[in-house]
């Protein structure tokens, strides 16, 4: 099962026959919690195996993170992040039944301390405020083939939403080709399973400096 986000670019009208689906809280303060989201069409979370090896991976900077969750769709990687001590989460999804499942999880987790903004990820990053503070972490999992993940780079490179430092988690369909990654973004990790590529880079421009 390819692990999907809402897809956010979909022209198909809802789906009334939605049920609920249910994720799980892999780590932190509410660990083994079940959260219920809309099985909306396209929208398949981040499976318990990828998202249990990516935040191994960055365990250490998630206390006091300040993190930015594209396409968030169930919320799964955001969720986790808080649950994790994150300071707080921006969650962006094009899809109202994604949002209000989001709110509805945070309301029962009586977490306050996160930013919810119900808009298209692409045109969020475009209209970024020049002042908006940069971001400790950052999650990129848009839907399949829909070349998205290219325009999300070239708008973070350009964008104040980086910093030294910054990490930047990107999923992708394994048989599509590898977008282009700015020289500052070191790869950090890469794994594959089933159908995704899962990466995390380290923006590190001034690493020849150091």
């Amino acid at each position: 099962m390819s692990n999907r986000k809402s897809n956010s670019y979909s022209s198909k009208s809802p789906n009334k026959n939605n049920k609920n689906s249910a994720l799980r809280i892999i780590g932190g303060q509410w660990r083994s919690r079940r959260l219920s989201f809309v099985a909306a069409e396209g929208l398949r979370p981040t499976t318990d195996r990828v998202r249990e090896t990516l935040f191994n991976w960055i365990s250490p900077y998630i206390p006091g993170a300040r993190c930015l969750d594209l396409f968030t769709g169930s919320g799964a990687l955001g969720l986790e992040a808080l649950s994790r001590e994150a300071s707080t989460v921006t969650f962006i999804d094009l899809s109202p039944s994604a949002i209000s499942s989001i709110k509805a999880n945070l309301q029962t987790l009586q977490a306050t301390n996160a930013e919810i903004v119900c808009t298209d990820s692409v045109k969020w990053l475009r209209n970024a405020n020049s002042n908006e503070a940069a971001y400790d972490i950052i999650f990129i999992d848009p839907p399949f083939r829909c070349d998205l993940v290219p325009q999300c780079v070239s708008l973070l490179e350009s964008s104040s939403l980086l910093k030294v430092g910054t990490h930047i988690y990107v999923e992708i369909e394994k048989e599509t080709t590898q977008p282009n990654f700015p020289q500052s973004w070191q790869l950090h990790r890469e794994k594959e399973a089933g159908q995704v590529r899962y990466m995390l880079f380290i923006n590190q421009p001034h690493q020849d400096d150091q």
